[in-house]
C-alpha cells in the first residue's frame, strides 16, 4: 500500500509544480513525478522572467488575472521569497492591429486602469524606444515580471513542506486508467492514486494519446534571447517597462521584452517558433537567424542594444487557436490535465494549479475555463 496515493501529478513544470502545492495543501496524499531534473531545461518553465499583465484580448483571461495577482502575493508570503517585480507595461502597434485594439477594449469592459499614449508621450516617458509616429501605445501599471524558476522551486518546496512526496528524474513508463483509479508505471515501481493530474507540457500530447484523447498540441522550439545596451541603467527594473509590439515585425511573429532582471540583460524574444512533432526532435542550439532578426527589431525600435549578450531555446505548446487546454477527461473524470498553453500561462500557472485540484476534488472551479474545453478540437 506504500505506492498508492489520492492524486498523482506527472510533470514538475509551472503548471505541475502549483497542482501539487494545492492538492498537498488540502490534505491530499500526493505523489509528483518529473521525467527530468528539476528545474530543467528542456521545457518551458526554467528561466529568470515571465511577464505578468492584465493587458489581453479575451476577458476570460484578465478575470483569471485579478484572481491570480493576489494569489502570487500570498504564495510570496508563504515561501518568503520574491517572485513579483512590478515594471508597468506598454503594448504598442497602429490601429491597424486587430490584437492590440481588442486588447484595449478587453481593458475598458473589464474595468483595468490604463492610459493611451501617444507617440510623442511614449518617447517622453521611454525614451529607449523609438517608436513610430502613426502608433499606439497602452500603458497598464501593474504589468511586470515573474521570476520563472524561482516560481517553480517555491511551489515544489511548499508542496514538499504540505507533504507531497517529489520524485524528479523518474521518466513514465506507462499509464493505465481504470473506472476509479489510475496505476502509473515507472522504472523504479508502479503506483496507483485516485486522482491523475497531467501536465506534462510539449510531452502531453503522447501521454493524453495513451489515454485516448488526440489533442493538438504542438512543440514549438522558442528563443530567449538577451542583450546589452549602451546605457545598461535605463533598461533595469523600475526604468524599463515590459513590451509586447503587436505590428508583426518581417511578417513574423509578435515581438515582446522586458527590463534585465537579476542581471539577465535586456530580454527581447518572438512569440513563437518552428513547430515540430515531437519535443525530441528539438535542437536546443539557439538560432543564429532568431538572433539576426533580434538585432534588426532592435535597431529599429531599441536603438541603444549593443550585442547579444546570451540566448536559449524554450518550449512553447501550441494549439490551433492558442488559448490553453484545461478540462477533464470525457470518460476518466478523475484524470484532469492542463496543456497547449501557447507560450503565455506562466503568469497563471498558480491558478491552474488550484483550478487543477478544484476539478480533481470536487469536479469544477468557480472559475470560468469555458474557453480551454478540450471538446472544441473534436
Amino acid at each position: 500500500m506504500a505506492n498508492n496515493y489520492d492524486a498523482i501529478v506527472l510533470g514538475a513544470g509551472a503548471m505541475g509544480s502549483a497542482a501539487a502545492y494545492y492538492l498537498a495543501k488540502a490534505g491530499q496524499k500526493v505523489l509528483l513525478l518529473e521525467q527530468f531534473e528539476f528545474n530543467h531545461q528542456k521545457g518551458s518553465s526554467y528561466g529568470l522572467s515571465r511577464i505578468i499583465r492584465y493587458a489581453y484580448d479575451y476577458p476570460q483571461y484578465v478575470e483569471l488575472a485579478k484572481v491570480v495577482y493576489p494569489m502570487w502575493t500570498a504564495i510570496e508570503q508563504e515561501s518568503s521569497e520574491k517572485l513579483y517585480t512590478r515594471t508597468g507595461g506598454i503594448d504598442f502597434g497602429t490601429s491597424a492591429q486587430a490584437s492590440l485594439n481588442n486588447v484595449i477594449a478587453t481593458l475598458q469592459q473589464t474595468g483595468i486602469p490604463h492610459e493611451i499614449l501617444t507617440p510623442t508621450e511614449a518617447r517622453r516617458r521611454y525614451p529607449q524606444f523609438r517608436f513610430e509616429d502613426d502608433m499606439i501605445i497602452l500603458y497598464q501599471a501593474d504589468t511586470g515580471i515573474l521570476s520563472a524558476s524561482k516560481s517553480v522551486l517555491a511551489h515544489l518546496r511548499l508542496a514538499e513542506q504540505h507533504g507531497a512526496e517529489l520524485k524528479p528524474n523518474t521518466p513514465i513508463l506507462s499509464v493505465t486508467p481504470h473506472p476509479n483509479t489510475v496505476e502509473v508505471k515507472t522504472a523504479d515501481g508502479t503506483y496507483t492514486a485516485a486522482k491523475l493530474i497531467v501536465t506534462a507540457g510539449s510531452w502531453a500530447k503522447s501521454f493524453l494519446a495513451t489515454l485516448g484523447l488526440n489533442l493538438p498540441l504542438t512543440p514549438s522550439a522558442c528563443q530567449e534571447m538577451y542583450f546589452e545596451t549602451a546605457n545598461a541603467a535605463n533598461y533595469e527594473v523600475g526604468v524599463f517597462p515590459a513590451f509586447i509590439d503587436h505590428k508583426p515585425f518581417e511578417g513574423g511573429p509578435m515581438a515582446y521584452g522586458m527590463a534585465s532582471h537579476q542581471g539577465s540583460g535586456l530580454k527581447v524574444a518572438w512569440h513563437g517558433g518552428k513547430l515540430y512533432d515531437h519535443p525530441t526532435q528539438i535542437d536546443y542550439t539557439p538560432s543564429q537567424s532568431d538572433i539576426d532578426k533580434a538585432l534588426r527589431f532592435n535597431k529599429q525600435y531599441l536603438p541603444d542594444v549593443t550585442g547579444l549578450r546570451s540566448a536559449r531555446v524554450c518550449l512553447y505548446t501550441m494549439t490551433p487557436d492558442e488559448h490553453w487546454v484545461l478540462d477533464k477527461h470525457p470518460e476518466y473524470q478523475h484524470i484532469v490535465f492542463a496543456g497547449g498553453c501557447s507560450g503565455h500561462a506562466f503568469k497563471f500557472s498558480t491558478i491552474i494549479g488550484k483550478i487543477l485540484t478544484d476539478l480533481a476534488l470536487t469536479g469544477e472551479t468557480p472559475h470560468d475555463i469555458s474557453l480551454f474545453k478540450a471538446s472544441r478540437f473534436s
